[in-house]
C-alpha cells in the first residue's frame, strides 16, 4: 500500500516574508530520503511513500535541513492519508476527482 501526505514546513523568525529559499533547502533534504516521490504545490509538498515511517523521515529531514542552515525556528503541518483497502497514488487519486468533475 500507498501512504500520501500532505507536508508544509515554516522557518519563523527571518525578519522577512520570503521564505522560498528556505523551503528550496527543505525540499532539497526530502529529495535525498529514498523510497519518497514528491510534488511541490504552492501551498506545502504532497509526499508518497510505501511506508509511513519513510513519510515521517522525510519530515524529520526537512526539520533538521533548516536547523542545519541557522533557522531558530521550525515549524510544520502535516496530514497523513493511510488508506489500506485498496492502493492509491497521488496522481490516482487526482484523476478520480478528475472524473466526478465531469458528472
Amino acid at each position: 500500500m500507498v501512504v500520501i501526505a500532505d507536508f508544509s514546513i515554516t522557518p519563523i523568525g527571518l525578519g522577512t516574508t520570503s521564505i522560498g529559499k528556505q523551503i528550496a533547502i527543505a525540499i532539497n533534504a526530502i529529495k535525498e530520503v529514498k523510497g519518497i516521490k514528491y510534488e511541490i504545490t504552492p501551498m506545502g509538498t504532497v509526499i508518497e511513500a510505501e511506508k509511513l515511517d519513510t513519510i515521517l523521515e522525510a519530515v524529520k529531514v526537512a526539520h533538521e535541513a533548516l536547523f542545519k542552515a541557522g533557522i531558530k525556528r521550525v515549524e510544520s503541518n502535516l496530514r497523513i492519508d493511510d488508506r489500506r483497502d485498496k492502493p492509491r497514488t497521488m496522481e490516482d487519486k487526482v484523476k478520480g476527482i478528475k472524473e466526478y468533475m465531469k458528472k
